[in-house]
């Protein structure tokens, strides 16, 4: 499974990338949404981990435009953990929400799940469950 990180810090970059390979996915980078747009064709990501907030075209944007052409997978990885940014990023589209910090553990195991079963990610009740999100969240 090809995973495309769309985060500007690189250290975040790093770490993903880390523990992403360690996990079996093959990993590419893209340190803007801009980039990852022109990247896309020839990247092909099966699943697109993408953060909220970088200069330029921030993650909302980004989110809307592949959206727009694209049903690639997208999970929402970012420090943004209020309820509306939350409830924003699933309207846009977004597979799923995961707020930083996080648990390596934790993101290895949705994107597994996603890959195993390509469901939308949710519960038996067909609610999107974000992981990390403020306590008692539910959409």
């Amino acid at each position: 499974m090809r995973i495309l990180v769309i985060d500007d810090d690189f250290d975040i970059q790093a770490l993903l990338t880390l523990i992403l390979s360690r996990a079996g996915f093959e990993v590419r980078t893209a340190d803007s949404g801009q980039e990852a747009l022109r990247w896309m064709g020839e990247l092909q990501p099966d699943l697109i981990l993408l953060d909220v907030m970088m200069p330029g075209m921030d993650g909302w944007e980004t989110c809307r435009r592949i959206r727009s052409r694209s049903q690639i997978p997208i999970i929402f990885l970012t420090v943004r953990n209020s309820r509306s940014d939350i409830a924003r990023g699933l309207r846009l589209g977004a597979n799923d929400y995961i707020c930083k910090p996080f648990l390596p553990s934790d993101l290895v195991s949705r994107i597994r799940r996603f890959a195993d079963t390509n469901s939308q990610w949710t519960d038996s009740g067909g609610s999107v469950r974000p992981i990390g999100g403020p306590p008692g969240f539910s959409l």
